[in-house]
Protein backbone atom coordinates (compact mmCIF):
# COMPACT_ATOMS: atom_id res chain seq x y z
CA UNK A 1 0.00 0.00 0.00
CA UNK A 2 2.66 2.68 0.94
CA UNK A 3 4.55 1.40 -1.88
CA UNK A 4 1.83 2.03 -4.06
CA UNK A 5 0.93 5.04 -2.96
CA UNK A 6 4.66 6.42 -4.15
CA UNK A 7 4.03 7.55 -7.44
CA UNK A 8 0.83 9.65 -6.39
CA UNK A 9 3.06 11.65 -3.60
CA UNK A 10 5.86 12.18 -6.37
CA UNK A 11 3.13 13.26 -9.11
CA UNK A 12 1.25 15.61 -5.74
CA UNK A 13 4.80 17.33 -5.03
CA UNK A 14 5.43 17.97 -8.47
CA UNK A 15 1.96 19.60 -9.15
CA UNK A 16 2.45 21.52 -6.21
CA UNK A 17 6.16 22.74 -7.26
CA UNK A 18 4.23 23.58 -10.72
CA UNK A 19 1.70 25.54 -9.14
CA UNK A 20 4.39 27.45 -6.83
CA UNK A 21 5.98 28.31 -10.30
CA UNK A 22 2.83 29.78 -11.75
CA UNK A 23 1.96 31.45 -8.83
CA UNK A 24 5.39 33.51 -8.74
CA UNK A 25 5.21 34.26 -12.53
CA UNK A 26 2.01 35.45 -12.10
CA UNK A 27 2.63 37.31 -8.78
CA UNK A 28 5.98 39.11 -10.88
CA UNK A 29 3.90 39.46 -14.03
CA UNK A 30 0.93 41.38 -11.99
CA UNK A 31 4.03 43.26 -10.69
CA UNK A 32 5.48 44.24 -13.89
CA UNK A 33 2.22 45.62 -15.31
CA UNK A 34 1.02 47.40 -12.38
CA UNK A 35 4.61 49.16 -12.31
CA UNK A 36 4.36 49.81 -16.09
CA UNK A 37 0.50 50.89 -15.95
CA UNK A 38 0.42 52.69 -12.88
CA UNK A 39 4.10 53.39 -11.35
CA UNK A 40 5.57 54.39 -14.90
CA UNK A 41 2.07 54.80 -16.96
CA UNK A 42 2.60 58.62 -17.66
CA UNK A 43 6.66 57.89 -18.70
CA UNK A 44 5.25 54.98 -21.38
CA UNK A 45 2.22 57.46 -22.42
CA UNK A 46 4.54 60.25 -23.49
CA UNK A 47 6.36 57.17 -25.52
CA UNK A 48 3.62 56.14 -26.92
CA UNK A 49 3.10 59.60 -28.30
CA UNK A 50 5.91 60.52 -29.51
CA UNK A 51 6.26 57.09 -31.24
CA UNK A 52 2.69 58.41 -33.10
CA UNK A 53 3.25 62.36 -33.32
CA UNK A 54 4.98 63.45 -35.88
CA UNK A 55 6.67 66.82 -36.45
CA UNK A 56 8.56 68.29 -39.54
CA UNK A 57 10.03 71.38 -40.71
CA UNK A 58 8.94 72.29 -44.19
CA UNK A 59 12.11 74.53 -45.86
CA UNK A 60 11.30 76.83 -48.50
CA UNK A 61 12.54 77.26 -51.76
CA UNK A 62 14.95 79.80 -52.08
CA UNK A 63 14.31 82.71 -54.46
CA UNK A 64 15.96 82.69 -57.94
CA UNK A 65 18.26 85.89 -59.47
CA UNK A 66 17.67 86.89 -62.66
CA UNK A 67 19.58 89.17 -65.51
CA UNK A 68 17.11 90.70 -68.07
CA UNK A 69 18.31 90.80 -71.29
CA UNK A 70 17.29 93.25 -74.15
CA UNK A 71 15.19 90.87 -75.44
CA UNK A 72 12.96 91.07 -72.06
CA UNK A 73 14.19 86.88 -71.57
CA UNK A 74 15.21 86.31 -68.27
CA UNK A 75 18.79 84.83 -67.92
CA UNK A 76 19.09 82.77 -64.52
CA UNK A 77 22.33 83.46 -62.85
CA UNK A 78 21.78 82.15 -59.50
CA UNK A 79 18.92 79.10 -58.60
CA UNK A 80 18.07 76.38 -56.59
CA UNK A 81 18.97 72.82 -58.19
CA UNK A 82 17.59 69.77 -56.96
CA UNK A 83 19.47 66.00 -56.12
CA UNK A 84 20.32 64.08 -53.80
CA UNK A 85 22.90 63.06 -51.51
CA UNK A 86 24.92 60.12 -50.65
CA UNK A 87 25.43 58.84 -46.71
CA UNK A 88 26.77 55.76 -44.76
CA UNK A 89 26.44 54.75 -41.51
CA UNK A 90 29.86 53.91 -39.46
CA UNK A 91 28.07 52.81 -36.32
CA UNK A 92 26.78 49.60 -38.66
CA UNK A 93 28.52 49.66 -41.75
CA UNK A 94 30.88 46.39 -41.43
CA UNK A 95 32.50 46.11 -44.10
CA UNK A 96 33.75 49.51 -45.29
CA UNK A 97 35.99 48.26 -48.23
CA UNK A 98 33.80 46.58 -49.74
CA UNK A 99 31.23 49.45 -49.73
CA UNK A 100 34.06 51.63 -50.98
CA UNK A 101 34.90 49.23 -53.84
CA UNK A 102 31.15 48.87 -55.41
CA UNK A 103 30.25 52.80 -54.72
CA UNK A 104 33.53 54.07 -56.45
CA UNK A 105 32.51 52.35 -59.65
CA UNK A 106 29.16 54.11 -59.79
CA UNK A 107 30.12 57.86 -58.33
CA UNK A 108 33.96 58.86 -57.75
CA UNK A 109 34.75 59.10 -54.38
CA UNK A 110 37.95 60.60 -52.42
CA UNK A 111 38.80 57.41 -50.62
CA UNK A 112 41.15 58.91 -47.78
CA UNK A 113 38.10 60.83 -46.83
CA UNK A 114 35.56 57.85 -46.71
CA UNK A 115 37.51 55.98 -45.14
CA UNK A 116 37.99 58.65 -42.45
CA UNK A 117 34.29 58.95 -42.33
CA UNK A 118 33.45 55.34 -42.15
CA UNK A 119 36.14 54.70 -39.55
CA UNK A 120 33.70 57.40 -37.36
CA UNK A 121 31.80 54.36 -35.09
CA UNK A 122 30.14 56.12 -32.67
CA UNK A 123 28.70 58.47 -35.55
CA UNK A 124 25.25 56.85 -37.29
CA UNK A 125 24.95 59.56 -39.94
CA UNK A 126 28.58 60.71 -42.44
CA UNK A 127 27.81 62.10 -46.17
CA UNK A 128 30.05 60.74 -48.64
CA UNK A 129 28.92 62.74 -51.70
CA UNK A 130 26.95 65.30 -52.81
CA UNK A 131 25.11 66.61 -55.58
CA UNK A 132 23.76 63.58 -57.23
CA UNK A 133 21.40 63.51 -60.37
CA UNK A 134 18.39 60.73 -60.35
CA UNK A 135 20.46 58.49 -62.40
CA UNK A 136 23.37 57.92 -60.18
CA UNK A 137 20.66 58.21 -56.99
CA UNK A 138 18.82 54.82 -59.27
CA UNK A 139 22.13 53.32 -59.57
CA UNK A 140 23.36 53.38 -56.14
CA UNK A 141 20.05 52.03 -54.71
CA UNK A 142 20.54 49.01 -56.78
CA UNK A 143 23.76 48.15 -55.33
CA UNK A 144 21.36 47.42 -52.22
CA UNK A 145 24.16 48.09 -49.69
CA UNK A 146 23.36 47.78 -45.85
CA UNK A 147 23.85 51.27 -44.12
CA UNK A 148 24.25 53.10 -47.36
CA UNK A 149 21.64 55.36 -48.61
CA UNK A 150 20.79 58.33 -50.37
CA UNK A 151 18.71 61.00 -49.09
CA UNK A 152 17.31 64.30 -51.49
CA UNK A 153 19.14 67.33 -51.23
CA UNK A 154 18.99 71.54 -52.47
CA UNK A 155 22.18 73.00 -53.57
CA UNK A 156 22.92 76.39 -54.95
CA UNK A 157 24.01 76.95 -58.12
CA UNK A 158 25.42 79.92 -60.14
CA UNK A 159 25.73 79.04 -64.18
CA UNK A 160 27.21 82.34 -65.36
CA UNK A 161 29.99 81.34 -62.82
CA UNK A 162 32.07 84.18 -62.59
CA UNK A 163 29.58 86.73 -64.32
CA UNK A 164 28.38 89.83 -61.83
CA UNK A 165 30.18 87.78 -58.89
CA UNK A 166 31.14 90.39 -56.61
CA UNK A 167 27.12 91.36 -57.76
CA UNK A 168 25.52 88.39 -56.80
CA UNK A 169 27.54 87.20 -53.51
CA UNK A 170 26.91 83.73 -53.23
CA UNK A 171 24.97 81.36 -50.70
CA UNK A 172 27.70 80.00 -47.88
CA UNK A 173 27.91 78.98 -44.15
CA UNK A 174 27.68 81.65 -41.41
CA UNK A 175 29.68 81.46 -38.11
CA UNK A 176 27.00 79.24 -36.26
CA UNK A 177 26.75 76.53 -39.66
CA UNK A 178 24.15 77.60 -41.19
CA UNK A 179 23.65 78.40 -44.87
CA UNK A 180 23.01 82.18 -45.89
CA UNK A 181 23.13 84.71 -48.50
CA UNK A 182 26.68 86.11 -47.96
CA UNK A 183 27.79 89.30 -49.87
CA UNK A 184 26.05 91.23 -52.94
CA UNK A 185 22.24 90.60 -53.44
CA UNK A 186 22.51 87.40 -52.00
CA UNK A 187 23.18 89.23 -48.82
CA UNK A 188 21.80 92.25 -49.16
CA UNK A 189 18.32 90.47 -50.06
CA UNK A 190 18.65 87.35 -47.40
CA UNK A 191 15.32 87.72 -45.73
CA UNK A 192 13.37 87.86 -49.25
CA UNK A 193 15.27 84.69 -51.07
CA UNK A 194 15.19 82.40 -47.54
CA UNK A 195 11.32 82.79 -47.55
CA UNK A 196 10.02 81.40 -44.28
CA UNK A 197 10.05 77.63 -42.94
CA UNK A 198 6.46 75.92 -42.54
CA UNK A 199 6.01 72.85 -40.50
CA UNK A 200 3.70 69.83 -40.51
CA UNK A 201 2.54 67.31 -37.55
CA UNK A 202 0.05 65.33 -36.62
CA UNK A 203 -0.85 61.71 -35.75
CA UNK A 204 0.26 58.41 -36.97
CA UNK A 205 -0.33 54.48 -37.12
CA UNK A 206 2.48 52.07 -36.17
CA UNK A 207 2.90 51.69 -39.88
CA UNK A 208 3.19 55.26 -40.52
CA UNK A 209 -0.27 55.89 -42.16
CA UNK A 210 -1.53 59.37 -41.29
CA UNK A 211 -4.28 59.76 -38.82
CA UNK A 212 -5.10 62.89 -38.06
CA UNK A 213 -4.11 66.11 -39.45
CA UNK A 214 -5.98 69.26 -38.70
CA UNK A 215 -5.60 72.89 -39.85
CA UNK A 216 -3.50 74.03 -37.20
CA UNK A 217 -1.29 70.88 -37.43
CA UNK A 218 -0.37 72.06 -40.82
CA UNK A 219 1.83 75.66 -41.16
CA UNK A 220 2.74 75.92 -45.05
CA UNK A 221 6.23 77.10 -46.40
CA UNK A 222 6.86 80.92 -47.61
CA UNK A 223 8.65 80.35 -51.07
CA UNK A 224 11.18 82.74 -51.14
CA UNK A 225 10.82 85.67 -53.55
CA UNK A 226 12.78 85.83 -56.65
CA UNK A 227 15.23 88.91 -57.72
CA UNK A 228 15.61 90.47 -60.84
CA UNK A 229 18.63 92.83 -61.51
CA UNK A 230 19.11 95.63 -64.10
CA UNK A 231 22.68 94.26 -64.90
CA UNK A 232 22.04 93.47 -68.73
CA UNK A 233 23.50 90.05 -69.41
CA UNK A 234 25.63 90.94 -72.58
CA UNK A 235 26.45 94.47 -71.98
CA UNK A 236 27.89 92.68 -68.66
CA UNK A 237 29.74 89.94 -70.66
CA UNK A 238 31.22 92.48 -72.97
CA UNK A 239 32.43 94.42 -70.39
CA UNK A 240 34.11 91.91 -68.33
CA UNK A 241 35.62 90.92 -71.16
CA UNK A 242 37.35 94.02 -72.06
CA UNK A 243 37.96 94.08 -68.15
CA UNK A 244 39.75 91.05 -68.54
CA UNK A 245 41.75 92.21 -71.68
CA UNK A 246 42.86 95.72 -69.26
CA UNK A 247 44.21 92.92 -66.67
CA UNK A 248 45.97 91.07 -69.05
CA UNK A 249 47.63 93.98 -71.06
CA UNK A 250 48.70 96.49 -68.13
CA UNK A 251 49.01 93.89 -65.28
CA UNK A 252 46.93 96.66 -62.21
CA UNK A 253 46.55 95.28 -58.83
CA UNK A 254 43.05 95.80 -59.13
CA UNK A 255 40.17 97.30 -61.41
CA UNK A 256 36.62 97.95 -62.40
CA UNK A 257 34.26 99.36 -64.17
CA UNK A 258 30.47 100.96 -64.65
CA UNK A 259 28.09 100.97 -67.21
CA UNK A 260 24.60 103.42 -65.85
CA UNK A 261 21.78 105.31 -67.63
CA UNK A 262 21.89 108.67 -66.27
CA UNK A 263 19.04 109.68 -67.14
CA UNK A 264 17.64 106.81 -64.83
CA UNK A 265 19.96 105.94 -62.65
CA UNK A 266 19.80 102.47 -63.95
CA UNK A 267 22.90 100.15 -63.96
CA UNK A 268 23.82 97.94 -67.16
CA UNK A 269 27.12 96.47 -66.19
CA UNK A 270 29.32 96.95 -62.55
CA UNK A 271 32.33 94.59 -62.86
CA UNK A 272 35.71 94.65 -61.02
CA UNK A 273 38.40 92.44 -61.03
CA UNK A 274 40.06 90.33 -59.81
CA UNK A 275 36.77 88.06 -59.54
CA UNK A 276 36.07 84.85 -58.09
CA UNK A 277 33.32 82.20 -59.13
CA UNK A 278 30.41 81.86 -56.50
CA UNK A 279 30.13 78.17 -57.26
CA UNK A 280 33.83 76.97 -56.02
CA UNK A 281 33.92 80.63 -53.40
CA UNK A 282 36.40 78.17 -51.37
CA UNK A 283 38.99 78.06 -53.59
CA UNK A 284 39.30 81.84 -53.74
CA UNK A 285 42.53 83.00 -52.19
CA UNK A 286 42.01 85.82 -50.48
CA UNK A 287 38.33 87.17 -49.01
CA UNK A 288 39.09 90.37 -50.71
CA UNK A 289 37.84 88.91 -54.03
CA UNK A 290 34.66 88.90 -52.28
CA UNK A 291 34.16 92.67 -51.95
CA UNK A 292 32.18 95.07 -54.45
CA UNK A 293 34.89 97.67 -53.97
CA UNK A 294 32.60 99.71 -56.97
CA UNK A 295 30.96 100.39 -53.75
CA UNK A 296 32.83 99.33 -50.93
CA UNK A 297 36.13 101.27 -51.50
CA UNK A 298 36.77 104.94 -52.06
CA UNK A 299 39.80 106.29 -54.50
CA UNK A 300 41.23 109.64 -55.35
CA UNK A 301 40.41 109.59 -59.01
CA UNK A 302 42.33 112.80 -60.24
CA UNK A 303 41.40 114.76 -63.18
CA UNK A 304 38.12 112.62 -63.83
CA UNK A 305 36.98 115.67 -61.20
CA UNK A 306 37.75 118.38 -63.62
CA UNK A 307 34.51 118.84 -65.07
CA UNK A 308 32.62 118.60 -61.89
CA UNK A 309 34.36 122.08 -60.55
CA UNK A 310 34.33 123.03 -64.44
CA UNK A 311 30.41 123.03 -63.53
CA UNK A 312 30.30 124.89 -60.64
CA UNK A 313 32.31 127.76 -61.69
CA UNK A 314 29.85 127.67 -65.41
CA UNK A 315 27.10 127.40 -62.83
CA UNK A 316 28.26 130.40 -60.53
CA UNK A 317 28.37 132.00 -63.61
CA UNK A 318 31.91 133.12 -62.58
CA UNK A 319 33.58 131.36 -65.41
CA UNK A 320 32.74 130.12 -69.29
CA UNK A 321 34.36 128.18 -71.91
CA UNK A 322 36.49 131.12 -72.79
CA UNK A 323 37.45 132.68 -69.81
CA UNK A 324 40.93 132.82 -69.71
CA UNK A 325 44.05 132.38 -67.05
CA UNK A 326 47.70 132.99 -67.44
CA UNK A 327 49.40 129.31 -66.72
CA UNK A 328 52.85 129.48 -65.90
CA UNK A 329 52.98 125.79 -65.25
CA UNK A 330 53.12 125.35 -61.57
CA UNK A 331 51.28 127.47 -58.89
CA UNK A 332 52.30 127.80 -55.14
CA UNK A 333 49.97 128.08 -52.30
CA UNK A 334 50.46 127.99 -48.43
CA UNK A 335 54.33 126.32 -49.33
CA UNK A 336 52.61 123.81 -51.63
CA UNK A 337 53.96 123.59 -55.57
CA UNK A 338 50.67 122.28 -57.62
CA UNK A 339 52.10 121.39 -61.04
CA UNK A 340 50.61 120.31 -64.52
CA UNK A 341 50.99 116.80 -65.26
CA UNK A 342 53.83 117.82 -67.90
CA UNK A 343 55.48 120.91 -65.67
CA UNK A 344 55.03 122.86 -68.50
CA UNK A 345 53.11 126.49 -68.60
CA UNK A 346 50.87 127.63 -72.11
CA UNK A 347 50.68 131.30 -71.01
CA UNK A 348 47.33 132.76 -71.43
CA UNK A 349 45.06 129.65 -72.09
CA UNK A 350 40.99 129.07 -72.11
CA UNK A 351 38.96 126.86 -69.43
CA UNK A 352 38.40 124.62 -72.81
CA UNK A 353 42.23 124.19 -72.80
CA UNK A 354 41.93 123.41 -69.13
CA UNK A 355 40.09 120.43 -69.50
CA UNK A 356 41.37 119.60 -73.65
CA UNK A 357 44.85 119.33 -71.85
CA UNK A 358 43.92 118.88 -68.46
CA UNK A 359 46.05 121.79 -66.40
CA UNK A 360 45.89 121.50 -63.02
CA UNK A 361 46.70 124.82 -62.41
CA UNK A 362 43.42 126.11 -64.39
CA UNK A 363 41.46 123.52 -61.59
CA UNK A 364 42.67 125.39 -59.13
CA UNK A 365 42.18 128.50 -60.66
CA UNK A 366 38.41 127.97 -61.36
CA UNK A 367 38.68 126.39 -57.61
CA UNK A 368 39.70 130.00 -56.16
CA UNK A 369 37.09 131.98 -58.53
CA UNK A 370 34.49 129.62 -56.80
CA UNK A 371 35.32 130.04 -53.45
CA UNK A 372 35.52 127.73 -50.48
CA UNK A 373 32.16 127.76 -49.66
CA UNK A 374 30.79 127.15 -52.65
CA UNK A 375 33.31 124.19 -53.47
CA UNK A 376 31.78 122.78 -49.80
CA UNK A 377 28.48 123.43 -51.51
CA UNK A 378 28.84 121.84 -54.74
CA UNK A 379 30.87 118.77 -53.80
CA UNK A 380 28.70 118.17 -51.38
CA UNK A 381 25.58 118.44 -53.72
CA UNK A 382 27.26 115.80 -56.11
CA UNK A 383 26.86 113.15 -53.45
CA UNK A 384 30.68 112.70 -53.01
CA UNK A 385 30.46 112.09 -49.43
CA UNK A 386 27.29 110.41 -48.96
CA UNK A 387 26.09 107.29 -50.03
CA UNK A 388 24.01 106.39 -52.48
CA UNK A 389 22.00 103.90 -51.44
CA UNK A 390 22.31 101.03 -53.72
CA UNK A 391 20.61 97.69 -52.88
CA UNK A 392 24.18 96.24 -52.17
CA UNK A 393 25.96 95.65 -48.87
CA UNK A 394 28.53 97.19 -47.55
CA UNK A 395 28.43 100.48 -49.34
CA UNK A 396 30.79 103.05 -47.96
CA UNK A 397 30.66 106.87 -48.42
CA UNK A 398 33.41 109.17 -50.13
CA UNK A 399 35.71 111.59 -47.80
CA UNK A 400 35.60 115.30 -48.73
CA UNK A 401 37.27 116.27 -45.03
CA UNK A 402 40.22 118.48 -46.47
CA UNK A 403 37.20 120.49 -47.73
CA UNK A 404 36.90 121.60 -43.84
CA UNK A 405 40.28 122.62 -44.32
CA UNK A 406 41.01 126.88 -44.13
CA UNK A 407 43.97 126.44 -46.65
CA UNK A 408 44.03 127.34 -49.96
CA UNK A 409 45.71 124.18 -51.03
CA UNK A 410 43.39 121.70 -50.13
CA UNK A 411 40.67 123.28 -52.19
CA UNK A 412 43.44 123.25 -55.23
CA UNK A 413 43.82 119.92 -54.94
CA UNK A 414 40.61 118.89 -54.73
CA UNK A 415 39.47 120.92 -57.98
CA UNK A 416 41.63 117.96 -59.90
CA UNK A 417 40.78 115.19 -57.80
CA UNK A 418 43.45 114.64 -55.44
CA UNK A 419 43.09 115.52 -51.54
CA UNK A 420 39.26 113.85 -51.86
CA UNK A 421 37.83 110.68 -52.51
CA UNK A 422 34.34 109.01 -53.67
CA UNK A 423 33.04 104.98 -54.45
CA UNK A 424 33.49 104.53 -58.31
CA UNK A 425 29.26 104.60 -57.96
CA UNK A 426 29.21 107.80 -56.08
CA UNK A 427 31.69 109.26 -58.79
CA UNK A 428 29.49 107.65 -61.82
CA UNK A 429 26.68 109.75 -59.95
CA UNK A 430 27.67 112.87 -59.42
CA UNK A 431 29.37 112.49 -63.05
CA UNK A 432 25.67 111.37 -64.50
CA UNK A 433 24.56 114.97 -63.35
CA UNK A 434 26.48 116.77 -66.77
CA UNK A 435 24.87 114.32 -68.90
CA UNK A 436 21.46 114.43 -67.46
CA UNK A 437 20.82 118.39 -67.33
CA UNK A 438 22.04 118.35 -63.81
CA UNK A 439 20.12 115.92 -61.80
CA UNK A 440 21.64 113.36 -59.32
CA UNK A 441 19.88 110.27 -59.89
CA UNK A 442 19.90 107.21 -57.10
CA UNK A 443 21.34 104.87 -58.69
CA UNK A 444 19.47 101.26 -58.80
CA UNK A 445 20.33 97.95 -59.53
CA UNK A 446 17.24 95.54 -58.64
CA UNK A 447 14.73 95.66 -61.10
CA UNK A 448 12.08 94.31 -59.38
CA UNK A 449 11.38 91.59 -56.84
CA UNK A 450 8.89 88.95 -57.85
CA UNK A 451 6.62 87.46 -54.70
CA UNK A 452 4.73 84.59 -56.24
CA UNK A 453 0.93 85.09 -55.57
CA UNK A 454 1.42 88.94 -54.45
CA UNK A 455 2.05 92.34 -56.53
CA UNK A 456 5.65 92.59 -57.40
CA UNK A 457 8.09 95.03 -56.01
CA UNK A 458 9.07 97.32 -58.46
CA UNK A 459 11.82 99.72 -58.64
CA UNK A 460 12.53 102.73 -60.98
CA UNK A 461 13.93 106.18 -61.26
CA UNK A 462 14.53 108.74 -58.16
CA UNK A 463 15.73 111.94 -58.55
CA UNK A 464 17.59 113.42 -55.62
CA UNK A 465 18.10 116.45 -56.75
CA UNK A 466 19.24 119.04 -59.06
CA UNK A 467 22.77 120.08 -58.37
CA UNK A 468 23.49 122.04 -61.87
CA UNK A 469 21.20 124.34 -64.47
CA UNK A 470 20.38 121.88 -67.54
CA UNK A 471 22.19 124.88 -69.48
CA UNK A 472 25.31 124.26 -67.36
CA UNK A 473 25.52 120.72 -68.28
CA UNK A 474 25.05 121.18 -71.74
CA UNK A 475 28.15 123.25 -71.78
CA UNK A 476 30.32 121.25 -69.99
CA UNK A 477 29.11 118.41 -72.36
CA UNK A 478 29.71 120.16 -75.49
CA UNK A 479 33.70 120.75 -73.65
CA UNK A 480 33.80 117.25 -73.07
CA UNK A 481 32.89 116.46 -76.36
CA UNK A 482 35.46 118.47 -77.36
CA UNK A 483 37.98 116.81 -75.91
CA UNK A 484 36.64 113.32 -76.91
CA UNK A 485 36.90 114.53 -80.67
CA UNK A 486 40.14 116.66 -80.68
CA UNK A 487 42.51 116.08 -77.20
CA UNK A 488 41.68 112.30 -76.59
CA UNK A 489 44.58 110.30 -78.40
CA UNK A 490 45.13 113.20 -81.23
CA UNK A 491 41.26 113.18 -82.14
CA UNK A 492 41.91 108.83 -83.07
CA UNK A 493 39.19 108.25 -80.39
CA UNK A 494 36.46 110.19 -82.44
CA UNK A 495 33.05 108.98 -83.41
CA UNK A 496 31.76 109.21 -86.93
CA UNK A 497 28.52 108.93 -86.33
CA UNK A 498 28.18 109.83 -82.76
CA UNK A 499 29.41 112.62 -80.15
CA UNK A 500 30.42 111.23 -77.21
CA UNK A 501 32.04 113.66 -73.86
CA UNK A 502 35.06 111.93 -72.36
CA UNK A 503 37.71 112.53 -69.77
CA UNK A 504 40.64 110.69 -68.42
CA UNK A 505 42.21 111.04 -65.23
CA UNK A 506 46.04 109.81 -63.75
CA UNK A 507 46.32 110.25 -60.12
CA UNK A 508 48.97 109.71 -58.07
CA UNK A 509 48.05 106.85 -54.84
CA UNK A 510 48.32 108.18 -51.70
CA UNK A 511 50.95 106.36 -49.06
CA UNK A 512 48.97 104.29 -46.74
CA UNK A 513 50.09 106.28 -43.90
CA UNK A 514 48.19 109.19 -44.96
CA UNK A 515 51.79 111.16 -45.66
CA UNK A 516 52.20 112.04 -48.69
CA UNK A 517 51.79 110.38 -52.14
CA UNK A 518 54.00 107.33 -53.71
CA UNK A 519 55.18 106.87 -57.14
CA UNK A 520 52.63 104.63 -58.40
CA UNK A 521 49.20 105.71 -60.30
CA UNK A 522 45.49 105.27 -60.64
CA UNK A 523 44.12 105.75 -63.64
CA UNK A 524 40.46 106.00 -64.59
CA UNK A 525 37.94 107.31 -67.76
CA UNK A 526 35.03 109.07 -67.76
CA UNK A 527 32.90 109.15 -71.20
CA UNK A 528 28.95 109.08 -71.98
CA UNK A 529 26.97 108.72 -75.29
CA UNK A 530 25.35 110.34 -77.11
CA UNK A 531 26.89 113.84 -75.70
CA UNK A 532 23.80 115.43 -75.46
CA UNK A 533 21.06 112.95 -75.46
CA UNK A 534 22.90 110.45 -73.29
CA UNK A 535 22.07 106.58 -73.74
CA UNK A 536 24.99 105.60 -71.38
CA UNK A 537 27.35 106.76 -69.37
CA UNK A 538 30.71 104.58 -68.93
CA UNK A 539 33.38 104.84 -65.65
CA UNK A 540 36.48 102.91 -65.45
CA UNK A 541 39.04 103.25 -63.26
CA UNK A 542 42.26 101.01 -62.38
CA UNK A 543 45.56 100.63 -59.80
CA UNK A 544 48.96 100.43 -60.17
CA UNK A 545 49.12 99.38 -64.10
CA UNK A 546 52.50 98.23 -65.30
CA UNK A 547 54.36 99.86 -68.58
CA UNK A 548 52.32 102.99 -68.71
CA UNK A 549 52.27 106.57 -67.78
CA UNK A 550 48.84 107.89 -68.43
CA UNK A 551 45.35 106.72 -68.38
CA UNK A 552 44.68 108.17 -72.45
CA UNK A 553 46.99 105.55 -73.00
CA UNK A 554 46.04 103.17 -71.44
CA UNK A 555 41.89 102.81 -70.80
CA UNK A 556 41.34 105.01 -74.19
CA UNK A 557 41.24 102.08 -76.36
CA UNK A 558 39.00 100.09 -74.23
CA UNK A 559 36.69 103.04 -73.75
CA UNK A 560 35.96 103.35 -77.75
CA UNK A 561 35.77 99.31 -77.87
CA UNK A 562 32.90 99.17 -74.95
CA UNK A 563 31.16 102.59 -76.39
CA UNK A 564 30.74 101.71 -79.43
CA UNK A 565 29.49 98.01 -78.93
CA UNK A 566 26.96 99.80 -76.51
CA UNK A 567 26.03 102.03 -79.52
CA UNK A 568 25.69 99.64 -81.72
CA UNK A 569 23.81 96.57 -79.52
CA UNK A 570 21.04 99.21 -78.83
CA UNK A 571 20.74 100.66 -81.93
CA UNK A 572 21.46 104.43 -80.90
CA UNK A 573 20.98 106.99 -83.89
CA UNK A 574 23.82 108.77 -85.32
CA UNK A 575 23.83 112.23 -83.71
CA UNK A 576 26.18 113.57 -86.63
Amino acid sequence: MRQNSSPEREITKRIRIAFFILLVASILLIGRLFFLQVVSGAYYKTQAERQQNFSQILTPRRGEIYLRERSEELIPVASTKEGYLLFINPKKLENPNDSFEKLSKVVLLDKADFFARASKKDDPYEVIAHHLDRALADRIVGLKLENVGISPEEWRVYPAKNLASQVIGFLGYNNEDELEGRYGIERFFEDQLRGKTGSVSGSQSAGGILLELGKRFFSPPEEGYSVVLTLEPNVEAFLEKKLKEIEQEWKPSGGGAIIIEPKTGKILAMAAFPNFDPNTYGKSVSLDVFTNPLVESTFEFGSVFKPLTMAAGINEKIITPETTYFDKGYLTLDGYTIRNFDEKGRGETTMQNVLSESLNTGAAFVAGKIGKENMRKYFGAYGLSEKTGITLPGEVKGNLQNLNSTRDIEYATAAFGQGVSATPLEFARAASALANGGKIMKPYIVERIVRPGREDIIFGPEEVRQVITQETAETVSRMLVKVGDEALLGGKAKFKYWTAAAKTGTAQIANKDGKGYSDQYLHSFLAYAPGFDTRFLLFMYMEKPQGVRYASASLGPYYEQIMQFLLTYYDVPPDR
